[in-house]
């Protein structure tokens, strides 16, 4: 078998949309440097994902010089969005969770909001470092994350992925698979593991930089659409549902937390620490 490796790095700058896959990416505490620093909320303040609004999976960022972002969706022109000045902040609520965010405004509301064909607006989060707390149940004093659903950075392996895979070929539903990875959205995904290793794992080196391994991602219907088409099945729930339950949760991949900065690059070595 050979020695685990990073086979891939994704970034999503705007929470449940498409993002894009750099050769490199910085490690800060909260996350991938860029990585879901903005969001869609709705007249509520609620943040918006593809569990309400399957559509979101067809709009994309692209990072800018400066922090800023280029939107681009089917049937609308791609729109430049600068980081807004953090004069002001609103209170917006991430899975029952409030965190002030910067709203944008202007152009890119509407931008959104015709995409979408509801009202939403585009917030960012001007500094990660004190904004939303990670549950400290899993987390030591002062640990933050940005707008992910609850941790850094989300690591998942192509071993599992395979096993999945052959698990779906297996059942009713086989017609479905077998599925991409984009499915589950991940940071970071490894290959060289054996199947559902990181089960066991606790601490792990991506390159220059160590991760607490703090518990396994419990998933949602997002992973049942397709990231190309929007359509939604019941696949890979239906199989995880069999296989894959632990603690009341379907859960794929693992959440990690860092434990320093650095930069993890395409084809670093990964050391299963602990």
């Amino acid at each position: 078998m050979p020695n685990p490796a990073l086979r891939s790095v994704h970034i999503h700058p705007v929470k449940a949309i498409q993002g894009f896959a750099p050769a490199e990416a910085a490690v800060e505490p909260w996350g991938l440097a860029g990585d879901r620093r903005w969001a869609l909320v709705d007249a509520s303040g609620k943040v918006v994902t593809q569990r309400r609004h399957p559509r979101m999976a067809l709009a994309s960022a692209e990072p800018l010089p400066g922090g800023g972002i280029r939107l681009a969706a089917p049937g609308l022109e791609e729109l430049s969005v600068a980081v807004p000045e953090p004069s002001t902040t609103v209170s917006v609520e991430v899975f029952e969770t409030k965190v002030e965010a910067v709203p944008v405004g202007g152009d890119a509301d509407a931008w959104f909001s015709d995409h979408l064909g509801c009202d939403v607006r585009l917030v960012h989060m001007d500094d990660p470092s004190y904004r939303r707390p990670i549950n400290p149940k899993y987390a030591l004093p002062g640990e933050t994350v940005s707008f992910a659903d609850g941790y850094p950075l989300l690591v998942t392996t192509t071993a599992s992925l395979d096993a999945l895979n052959a698990l779906i070929a297996e059942g009713d539903h086989a017609h479905e698979g077998p599925l991409p990875m984009n499915r589950f959205r991940p940071n970071a995904v490894l290959e060289g593991t054996l199947p559902w290793d990181e089960d066991n794992w606790t601490r792990l080196a991506i390159g220059e930089v160590t991760f607490r391994v703090v518990k396994p991602c419990g998933r949602c219907v997002v992973t049942t659409t397709d990231q190309r088409t929007t359509e939604r099945g019941r696949e890979p729930l239906r199989t995880l549902g069999q296989h894959r339950r632990q603690g009341g949760k379907l859960v794929f991949g693992q959440n990690l937390v860092p434990e320093h900065t650095g930069t993890i690059r395409v084809g670093d070595a990964v050391k299963i620490v602990e």
